[in-house]
Formats: structure tokens, sequence, C-alpha cells
């Protein structure tokens, strides 16, 4: 097993200069996003534990919307600017690598599928091989248009060698490069210093380098990846479907490793940064997004969209619920086809039931909505029951205003609490109210007109409709033809 020391001589170089061309879009590739991160995330996040003295990022196309990224988590970035090939992002590189390190972790910004372990493995054969370079290989069963890993008899390389340039028996190896490199500085900087522009681009690579290093009989090895999945890149938008794939059901398999149950694991869409607890049951076509925190015991059922929502032990999520920055608390039961924005904090063994929207608003312990409301800016007492239809008139136009419930408060169907106002605690809403001034505790709110029954009104209303519908009669008499004045 390798073990992440500290690689206080290593210096990481993340290469996120190109566009993306083939990904058809305005969009720097490394800021695309699989498994819920942006490429370049996700590149750095695995080379963290790793402890290299540093982590560089070479950045070119968007240079400011890559570079604030990399930077905000805690690595450098240097601009190449002509982009003119890895080989020169490496020698832009070397303005800021340190000149106490040793060795150079190289690889590119959209492999968001390598792992810590399968990095950390390659540095080792790399300082056991005493190598000047040691390649991250894979083992492809189509190696498509990748460059192959040529060989000696004794296992160490001998040349990369361009899809375009292969030998017809060359174009039988299976071991292609992935353009993940660990090398030895003091042997590469003069191979760089070497590289020259002579290919159909103009542009210098790190390939040439190796190359170099082998005609000068330094070791090059390579070290092939456990999954060759790791090594694949991002270039096309079927290969981000890929690898988001891939990620999600990592995070899937690593919840359920830790005592969640998953239905239909591969319908589930998980972010990374997702915790739950032991026996949470998560049913199919659920979205967990974003710092989604789920206690022990929970139920999220079918087509749940919680996003930096946090769910308490033992809460009931129904079916197609959609929160978002709001809080569940334990054995809260929400939904159906509720809807939580941001700031709702609905308490411990709370009722929210289908068609109810909250929006920064607490409801507090044990009260109930059950249906087909909206309560917004408000606070909802202890034991309090919402009717069916209830309204916080939160907004006149200009400003948003609160509504207090207090404890133990019954608001009947169908009303319209115009904000601001208070609810006392114990007070009663008759149902259709609407409520435009304080309630007093206890007392019982009326505010809708008194019921007048017209006694026959409708049975006349409709011999006036029918009558009206009747065509009118034709005379048979022809009309008297007008005189004529001479």
């Amino acid at each position: 097993m390798i073990s992440f020391m500290p690689a206080g001589d290593t210096s990481i170089v993340i290469l996120a200069a190109g566009k993306g061309t083939r990904l058809r879009s305005d969009l720097a590739k490394v800021l695309h996003r699989a498994g819920g991160r942006p490429l370049l995330e996700t590149m750095i996040r695995a080379c963290r534990p790793l402890k290299a003295a540093q982590t560089l990022v070479v950045i070119g196309h968007q240079a400011e919307e890559v570079g604030t990224l990399a930077e905000s988590l805690g690595a450098q970035t240097i601009l190449q600017n002509p982009q003119r090939g890895t080989g020169h992002a490496m020698q832009i590189a070397r303005r800021a690598i340190r000149k106490s390190a040793k060795l150079a972790i190289v690889l590119p910004g959209d492999a968001p599928l390598l792992r810590t372990e399968t990095l950390a493995a390659l540095t080792d054969t790399h300082r056991r091989g005493e190598a000047a370079a040691t390649i991250l290989s894979a083992e492809l069963a189509d190696p498509g248009a990748y460059g192959r890993v040529v060989r000696d008899a004794e296992g160490r390389v001998l040349a990369i060698v361009e899809d375009s340039a292969l030998t017809a028996e060359q174009r039988a190896i299976r071991e292609v490069n992935s353009a993940i490199y660990c090398f030895t500085l003091e042997k590469l900087w003069p191979c760089l210093a070497a590289l020259r522009p002579e290919n159909a681009h103009r542009e210098l690579y790190l390939t040439d380098a190796i190359a170099m290093l082998r005609a000068r009989n330094e070791r090059v090895l390579a070290q092939v990846a456990a999954d060759a999945n790791e090594v694949l890149g991002c270039n096309t938008r079927a290969d981000l479907a890929g690898a988001d794939r891939v990620l999600r059901a990592r995070k899937a398999a690593e919840l359920m490793n830790a005592g969640v149950t998953i239905y239909f694991p591969e319908t589930v869409l998980i972010d990374p940064d997702v915790s739950a607890g032991e026996d949470t049951v998560i049913e199919q076509g659920v979205q967990l997004l974003g710092s989604t925190r789920i206690g022990a015991h929970c139920q999220i059922r079918t087509g749940c969209v919680l996003h930096n929502t946090r769910v308490d032990d033992g809460a009931l999520v129904g079916p197609h619920t959609n929160s978002i920055d709001s809080r569940i608390g334990p054995g809260a039961d929400v939904g159906p086809f509720a809807r939580l924005r941001p700031g709702s904090d609905i308490r411990a063994g709370v009722h929210i039931g289908n068609f109810v929207e909250v929006k920064k608003s607490v409801i507090h312990e044990g009260a109930k909505a059950g249906h087909l409301s909206y309560l917004g800016d408000a606070s909802i007492g202890p034991g309090a029951n919402i009717g069916a239809g209830t309204i916080t008139c939160n907004y006149d136009g200009v400003a948003k205003y609160e509504t207090k419930i207090g404890k133990g408060v019954f608001i009947g169907s169908d009303t319209a609490l115009v904000a601001p106002v208070r609810v006392g605690d114990g007070a009663y809403v008759a149902a259709g109210s609407v409520i435009t001034e304080n309630v007093p505790p206890d007392a019982l709110a009326l505010a809708r007109s008194r019921q007048v029954n017209k006694p026959g009104w409708a049975k006349a209303r409709r011999r006036a409709l029918a009558a009206a519908k009747k065509p009118a009669k034709r005379s048979n008499r022809r009309a008297k033809p007008k005189s004529r004045r001479r």
C-alpha cells in the first residue's frame, strides 16, 4: 500500500492552458464539470494528499477564470501565452518551480478519474528506479489515436511513438502514453532547453524531451495504471459524460460502503461533498448536490433534489421534494412535492405536506402545514396547524415583511395573512379570512364578508340566459317600397 509521505522535494505541475476545441464550447476545458466539480478542481484535490512542496497550474485560455479557481484551491498559477505545446508549458513553469525541487509530477487538467494512489505509485516507481522520467501508461483494448509506449527487453521505455508514425508491428501495442509523468528535474532541464519546434504545429512537446533523455542513455520507466480509465482525458462531451458516470458511481459506492442503502444507484446523482449516515435509504432518481448532509435512519424518496440541505436523523423526505440551502430537522416529514427555498428551517417533528412552499421561514417543533400553502418570511410556532391554501402575503411590491404565528395556533383553510402581522399563542383564524391586523392570544379572528343567500336568484338567472339565446322570429310580410318624389 502506498503511503502519502510529505514530498517536500516535489513540485506538481498541472497543464491547464488549452481551450478544448472538440468540446465546442465557449468555456475553457478545465472549467467543465464532471462528478459535481470542475475538472481542474478534481485534479488539484487528487494531488493534495501527496503533500508536495507546491502545486503549479499553467494557465492560458480564459486565464482569469481558470486562475481564480486554481488559486482558490491553494495552487499557484503561471501564464502561458502564446500556447506552444506541452514542452513550452514546462519551460514556462520552470520560472515558478522552486530551486529546491528535485522532482516534478506533470499532469493534464482534464483527467478527473485519476486517483491519488496512482500518482503516489508513479512517484514511488520513479524514486525506486532512479529514473530520469517515468510515464504513467495504460493498456487499452482500443488504443485509438493515443501514442504507444515502446519498451526494450528489460521493460524500460525505448520511445513514445505517435499514432501517425506507428509501424505495422507497433500498431499492435496496447500500452499507451497518458501524458502524466514524473521527472527528475536536473535531467529534464537540459533536454527542455534543447527542444526545437520541428513538427507540423511548430510546437514543443514533452514527449520529445523524453526521447532526448532516452537518447542520452538516461533511465526512462513506465508505470502501468491499475485502472486504464484513470488516464482518460475529457476531449469531447461524450468523454465528460463518461467521466461523470464513473465519478458518480464511485461516490455511490462510498456511501453504500458506509452503511447507506441506495436503490438503483445508477440513477442517483450525488456530489462529492455529500455525506449520509448509517441506515439511511436513498431511492431512485434522487439528486444530492453541493454540501448536502443527511443523518442516520433517514428516507430520501424518489425524485428528490436536495442542494446544500441538512437532513437530521430520522427525517422523511417525500417523493419529488425540492430543497436548497435549508434544514430538515430530526423526525420531520416533508413532501411529497414540497419546495423548500433558501433559509427554510424545518424543526423536529414538523410536517410539511404536498405542494407546500416554504421560504426563509422557521417552522417550529411539531407544526403542520399539510398542503397547498405558501409560507414566506414567517415564524410558525410549535404545534401550530396551517390549513390548506394559506398564504403569507410577505411582499408589497417594494419590500418583504414578516408573519409571526404563535404556539398552538390554528389557521383555517384559504387564509391570507398580510404581513407584517402577528397571531398570538392559541388563537384561531377562521377559514377564508384576510388578516391585516394582529390577532391577540386565544382569540378567534374572522375577516370575511357575511354570507347572503338570495332565494331563486340562480333559477331566474338561468331563464334570462336561455331567453337571450333564442333567435328572433322572422316576419312574412314584405316591406312596402318607398315612394319616390318627382
